[in-house]
């Protein structure tokens, strides 16, 4: 997607979100008096969002080279580095929402899985102070880690369905039951997410929770076709490897939580907005297919 076509996108969401976010925010005496910017809430997004498409790993190297020089013509009222960073937590509700528009369809057919977001080296984890008060120390199969975790669910087209963040320290299975509100069909996931009272639960809303087994555990039958399916759940991990290497979700250098929050809501955005994602390459019929046998 080209810069123009993304800010267009933009732009008629902030269109008609943001006289119904005022309104609700005056009926709930909410609003404060805000500094005018030069910069339309639709511009500060659209540079948040084309920062994680670009191949800059560094937010004020891609705003002061990429854009106040190769695209001071698409953005003729830019702020200073400085500035855009003080009115960037202006863009956090918004860019919630807007991702909320982006998710992909139910198809009957859905990947669930964690990975971690470090803030700092275990070595430091004493030293920062941004996010001493939320970050957590986790473990996950490579080792300990001091941040949060990322929980994804996409569907077979790579297309994101729901997320949610959670200090590191949380259980991968906690939040499932919120993630997959109005899901049914097959979930498949990995060894963290057995549970016998998760999988009960899942199965009274028609969604079929399935995963390897651990070792010593009795082995049960499956259907050939869940067995194949299981075997493709290399899929999200290649969604999580993407968010991590491309859209720059992980980094150690962010001063503010709720920038923190705004960086990783655009790189979930941007990854949205990509043009060809992970996928099983399933057509109509063949996906129909799979949910009659399963």
């Amino acid at each position: 997607m080209s810069l123009e076509e993304l800010f267009c996108d933009v732009d008629d969401f902030c269109r008609q979100f943001l006289p119904a976010w005022h309104r609700q925010q005056l009926q709930y005496r909410e609003r404060q008096r805000l500094r005018g910017c030069r910069l339309a809430l639709s511009e500060i997004m659209t540079i948040l969002i084309h920062c994680h498409q670009s191949h800059y790993r560094d937010f004020k190297a891609y705003y002061l080279f990429q854009v106040c020089q190769h695209l001071a013509d698409a953005f003729p009222n830019r702020l200073s580095d400085n500035r855009l960073v003080a009115v960037i937590p202006t863009a956090l509700v918004p860019l919630c929402v807007y991702l909320q528009t982006r998710t992909g369809p139910a198809t009957g057919i859905a990947f669930i899985d964690a990975t971690s977001l470090v803030v700092c080296h275990n070595r430091r984890i004493y030293s920062p102070q941004v996010f001493k008060k939320i970050a957590r120390r986790g473990k996950t199969s490579v080792g300990w880690f001091y941040g949060f975790q990322l929980h994804l669910v996409v569907n077979d087209r790579g297309e994101l369905l729901a997320f949610q963040v959670t200090p590191g320290n949380v259980d991968d299975r906690k939040p499932v039951p919120r993630l997959v509100t109005g899901l049914t069909g097959q979930l498949f996931g990995d060894r963290g997410y057995l549970s016998r009272k998760l999988f009960e639960a899942l199965l009274e809303q028609d969604l079929r929770l399935i995963t390897k087994l651990r070792k010593g555990m009795q082995n049960k039958l499956l259907p050939l076709v869940d067995k194949l399916l299981l075997r493709k759940r290399a899929l999200i991990e290649t969604i999580n490897d993407q968010l991590k290497n491309i859209s720059q979700l992980e980094h150690t250098r962010h001063r503010s939580v709720i920038n923190g929050m705004v960086n990783l809501l655009a790189g979930l955005v941007a990854y949205t907005h990509q043009p060809k994602k992970p996928s099983l390459d399933l057509s109509q019929n063949q996906l129909q297919l799979l949910n009659c046998q399963a």
